[in-house]
This record gives structure tokens, sequence and C-alpha cells, in this order.
């Protein structure tokens, strides 16, 4: 995206032109050395076979600024376990791979929830909770950073750009959010476009809306996988557990960090991934479930704590979401066809109706139990009831390794 508009909240930090990113890595394996940093690899089994994951992980041979990857592998058995050892043994850093299904770390989620932290359902909220909680207590890194295990055509300069605002100490932001276009032979990012940004600006006229989501709006791409988390941040913010984890926890960093030290950075020239079906018949899949954990995690967010509201706050919200989105669909279309894109007016218009009765099914469950937070305790609240918690997760994974 070559401009560099600043709206003066939070800091954007624009890909201009074709900068030589080689020269920031040598730079990035200078700071690294005194300011460690770890990447954490939420994959799920059947990721394990893909090319994306094999380009990322040929690519990551060469991050001599990464320290520690940790892998949490989600969904898969002992087998599954021995080919993510056999895939990941050819990085030269330091790898750690949380066998989630594995008998050591289900006993210690079991743990969690006789404590009452309840641990979430599985979900890649849960696994990016869960390695990052073995990266604060197993290493010493500085900075923690996060990408998915689907990315494709992936570069190191995407790793690169993203982790440079955190661990250069000029900089010194404590949250980096990675952004970027979407779009291919059309526009993607479709949860973005015809959820949250819709949702968002319907939620706009809510008793609490500027001192809880209102920040959100500041992110380009709120809901990207991609993410650079200073220690201290990473200890603090909540993870939900579902699809809602990176759009629930970049409205939470702003309880933990200030405006100040939160940054976006554009990461690549285009970016594209594994694309989830609509589902349109099934609640429970796709993006028909990836729309109703989002905008229930938006929901919590919007009303934290109230478990008995005197009125209902979310009444007319799904109307109004549907006059917003399909009054933005003349925008996107426009956007496509300037960029001689393909547009299907028709699909984008049932995918908002889609997601309008996931956002319906969402209201349903936050009404039953309006007191629920949105995110699962932070590793600061765990530790704090759990002393060592964090330590125990660390040596499952190298007990594991050894098996």
């Amino acid at each position: 995206m070559a401009d560099f508009y600043q709206h003066g909240t939070i800091a954007t930090l624009h890909r201009l032109g074709n900068p030589d990113y080689k020269s920031l890595e040598e730079e990035m394996v200078s700071l690294a050395r005194t300011s460690p940093l770890a990447l954490v690899l939420p994959c799920h089994a059947r990721d394990l076979k893909s090319t994306a994951l094999a380009a990322i992980v040929a690519e990551l041979r060469d991050a001599r600024f990464v320290s520690h990857v940790t892998v949490g592998l989600d969904g898969g058995d002992a087998s599954d376990f021995d080919s993510a050892r056999q895939i990941f043994s050819a990085l030269p850093q330091r790898v750690s791979i949380l066998w989630n299904d594995g008998p050591r770390i289900k006993a210690l989620l079991a743990d969690l929830a006789r404590a009452g932290l309840d641990p979430g359902p599985m979900g890649k909220g849960r696994n990016m909770r869960l390695c990052v909680g073995q990266v604060l207590a197993g290493t010493d890194t500085t900075a923690v950073a996060i990408h998915d295990c689907d990315i494709l055509h992936y570069r190191r300069e995407l790793l690169v750009r993203l982790c440079f605002p955190v661990l250069h100490p000029d900089m010194a932001f404590h949250v980096s959010k990675g952004f970027s276009a979407r779009f291919s032979t059309q526009l993607n990012g479709r949860v973005m476009r015809l959820l949250i940004t819709p949702l968002l600006r319907a939620m706009e006229g809510l008793e609490g809306f500027s001192q809880t989501l209102a920040p959100l709006q500041y992110f380009r791409y709120p809901i990207s996988g991609e993410v650079c988390l200073h220690r201290c941040v990473a200890e603090s913010v909540r993870f939900p557990s579902d699809w809602g984890v990176e759009t629930g926890m970049m409205a939470d960093v702003f309880r933990v960090a200030r405006m100040e030290r939160i940054c976006q950075v554009d990461i690549a020239e285009s970016y594209d991934h594994k694309h989830q079906s609509l589902s349109e018949g099934d609640p429970d899949a796709g993006l028909n479930k990836m729309a109703c954990d989002v905008a229930l995690c938006l929901l919590r967010a919007a009303s934290p704590g109230i478990e008995s509201p005197a009125s209902n706050p979310f009444q007319g919200l799904v109307e109004k979401f549907l006059q917003v989105g399909k009054g933005m669909l003349r925008f996107y279309s426009a956007d496509a066809r300037i960029n001689t894109l393909k547009f299907d007016g028709e699909l984008e218009a049932r995918t908002i109706e889609l997601f309008a009765a996931s956002l319906e099914r969402a209201i349903s469950i936050h009404e039953a139990d309006p007191g629920k937070p949105a995110g699962a305790p932070s590793w600061q609240q765990i530790e704090s009831k759990l002393p060592g918690f964090g330590i125990a997760l660390a040596q499952a994974a190298s007990d594991d390794a050894a098996r």
C-alpha cells in the first residue's frame, strides 16, 4: 500500500516502493543478540503435508534473527507429532513442539480447568496461548512473533518487517500488527470487509464503545494472524480460544499497552493463504463459524463484566449491520472495477446475509451468559493462581520430544 497517511492514533508503518529488507535483516541479526526473538507457529495436523508449510520452513532456515521456534500442534496423533518433529528438525533454531492432544498437555489443561482457569476448547486461540506460555517460561526472549502456517508465497521479509519495530530500541514499540493488501484475481479478506468493518461501524452508538472497541478501528486488518508482542504485553494480554483470537487479542492490547507503543506494519506487497469455505449450510464450519466466533468476541469486549444488563444493548444491531454492510458493497465494487478485478455482487450480498445470521447466533450466545469475558486468563493470571504452570508446560514439551 504505497502511501504514508498517518491518522494520528497508532503508528502506521508503510511499505513504500521495494525496500531493501536484507539490510533490515542484518540489523535484526545484530539486535537479536541482546534482544532474542521467539516465533510461535500455531499449526494443525492437516497443515503438515502442505506446500505452504514446507516453503515456510525453508525460508525460516535462514532466519538468523530468530532464536527459538515454538510449534503448537493441534488435531494430531502420535504419528502426526513424529511427522512434525521431522519437518521442523530442518530448522537450525531451538525448536519446541507442543503436542496439544498428547497425554502430558491434556493433563495440564485439566489442571487449568480444575483451578477455574478455563482453557477453552481446542482451537487456534488456545493453541497460541499455550505456545506463548511455553515461550515465556522456557526462554529469555524479549519478543514473541506469531504467524500462521498456511501463508502462500512466504518470504522472510514478512517476519523482518513485523518484528523490526519491536526489537529496534529507537522504535521501542511493544505491539506490531501486520497488515497487507488481500487480493488475487478478486478482493479477498471477506471477514474483515464484510463482517468486522460494518459491525464495528454499526456498534459505534453503543454505550462504552469508545472505551472498548473504538481503538480496534485504527487497525487496517485486526484479524490478520501476524503480530509481534514485547514480552511485557505477551504476559498480560488475553487470548480468546476460538476464531476470534486475533480480533479479541487486538481489542485487549489497548488495556495493557500505551497507544504510542502500538503500531501496524505493511508486511508484504500482497498476501494470500488458504481460504475457508462459506459453509452456508453448516454453522459449525468455515466462515459461518468464524463469523460467529469473531462477532461473539466483539460483543463480549463491548460489555465487559456486565452480568445482567438493564436493557438489551444489542437490540437492532443485526439490522444496522446489514444496512452498513450492504451500503459498503458499492465501494468494494468500484475498488475492484478500477483495479480490473472480478467482483460478484450477488455472492458478496449473500455473504453479508450469512454473517448477519452468524451475528444473530452470537447475540443469543452472549445473552445466555452476558458476564463471560472476551478472552481467557492471561499468563500473568495463570501464574498467579498456578505458580510454575508455564515451566510445567515447557517441561511437557521437552518430555514429549524425548519420547
